[in-house]
């Protein structure tokens, strides 16, 4: 009874701190957006979104000398956020400022030094960074050079700041921050098919407010919070029924979404966490939802082969496949270059499948760059200790399979399952292992300080 009443005691102590200084952050939050728009209202791609993005990073600036890891923290619900900001002629997206912003602070203030898988990780993607550098020098533009710096900042980037976050004690709060995002953005989504389905509209559902959001974009990302929710590891700490609510409410989103290559992700990235996890009745019965599943994404396909509409998304599809294919023999060792549809005379638009687009993109010589750092990396992290490394693998492993069917190289939906990749390896690390070469000697000794008894 003494310990719960001096934990409650310490609780309302919090509250009460909490409280006392919550109008000063609200203050300086309304104040750094006001004076942001105005300062950037003019020549600006929607200034308001960019003011709260740079208000974002002011507070967490403000908040490092207490918290290092503020700014990286303060990112982890931007990276959901695909909408296009920009200043003059500068065009990126939110997560792409986000994940920017947040690696600079890993960097930084980050725990070192890394861990062997996470090492493994960041060696064999250089190597697929090496394999597509031969397209940046055969194909010198701009939007190509640029593009091979992004990409590399999509993945080891984003493990990188998965790292900090899991290291520095905060796996916990990032995945929370990244999964109550990815609900509020399904909640949305569940409103607005419910508002169509009552009208008589079964398409696909998409939020139209506060920003529109395209249906396979919203797909995705609910996808890879479902998997976190439904993993729900032991290490996280969520109450199991707050994780399956999260996790049916996700479902639903990406139902009424109607995005089939998420789907699909899901039902791999499942199948494989019942694999490596004893099995339970929990998990008997989500594999037996996925034969309805399965069902629907078939149906709908067959149902678009069947059609009289010759521009439904199946059938536009395999017109873009012939039409890339006949492009990428006229490079067929280097390809054109990363981002080719932006230059004049090229097919305008991005191949809607992940080796389809490296084979037109960066030849012979990038896919095979491309199907080895993927190999690499799922071979990596099924050695990780399963605790740690099922949820690592299996939202890895949903963003390959969603690939097979749409685009790969997109901001958001590469860098987050990369990013709570991340958080698991610095999990890791933090609590300890058996491994004594999985983590550094500092980790170990914090790691051991956190075992000795409080007097």
């Amino acid at each position: 009874m003494a310990s719960t009443s001096t934990r409650a005691e310490i609780w309302r102590e919090r509250i009460a701190d909490l409280w006392a200084n919550a109008w000063r952050w609200v203050l300086m939050a309304f104040g750094a957006v006001t004076a942001t728009y105005l300062l950037l209202e003019q020549g600006v791609q929607n200034g308001s979104m960019l003011a709260i993005v740079v208000s974002v990073f002011v507070i967490g600036a403000a908040l490092s000398g207490s918290m290092p890891l503020a700014i990286v923290l303060l990112s982890m619900p931007l990276l959901l956020i695909p909408q296009r900001i920009g200043i003059g002629g500068g065009d990126l997206s939110v997560s792409d400022a986000a994940l920017a912003a947040a690696f600079g602070a890993a960097v930084l203030l980050g725990k070192r030094p890394f861990s062997k898988p996470l090492r493994s990780l960041l060696w064999i993607n250089l190597f697929y960074q090496f394999t597509t550098l031969f397209t940046v020098i055969v194909n010198p533009y701009l939007a190509n050079t640029v593009e091979w710096f992004h990409a590399w900042l999509l993945v080891s980037g984003a493990l990188v700041v998965g790292w900090a976050v899991g290291a520095g004690g905060y796996a916990r709060l990032g995945l929370s921050l990244i999964v109550v995002t990815a609900c509020v953005m399904a909640a949305l989504t569940v409103v607005q098919g419910v508002l169509q389905v009552a009208t008589g509209n079964f398409g696909p559902a998409y939020p139209l407010w506060p920003i529109e959001l395209h249906k396979n974009f919203v797909g995705t990302v609910v996808a890879f919070a479902a998997i976190v929710a439904y993993l729900n590891p032991d290490w996280v700490g969520w109450k199991k029924a707050h994780a399956s609510f999260a996790f049916w409410l996700l479902v639903a989103a990406l139902l009424f979404a109607q995005s089939r290559q998420a789907l699909i992700g899901l039902m791999a990235a499942i199948i494989v966490a019942v694999l490596r996890r004893s099995t339970t009745r929990r998990s008997r019965l989500v594999l037996l939802l996925l034969i309805p599943a399965g069902w629907l994404v078939v149906n709908m396909v067959v149902e678009q082969l069947g059609s009289e509409n010759r521009h439904n998304s199946v059938l536009q599809r395999l017109d873009w496949f012939k039409e890339v294919y006949a492009y990428w023999l006229e490079a067929p060792v280097f390809g054109h270059g990363l981002r080719y549809w932006y230059t004049e005379g090229a097919i305008p638009y991005q191949p809607p499948q992940a080796e389809m687009e490296m084979l037109a993109s960066a030849g012979i010589i990038g896919l095979v760059g491309f199907l080895v750092m993927w190999i690499g990396v799922i071979v990596v992290l099924w050695r990780v200790d399963p605790r740690f490394g099922t949820l690592a693998v299996a939202v890895v492993l949903c963003r390959f399979v969603q690939a097979q069917f749409d685009l790969f190289w997109i901001a958001a939906q590469v860098s987050i399952p990369f990013v709570i990749a991340g958080i698991c390896l610095g999990a890791m690390a933090r609590e300890g292992t058996r491994d004594p070469d999985l983590v550094g000697d500092e980790l170990r000794s914090d790691a051991a300080l956190r075992r000795l008894p409080v007097s």
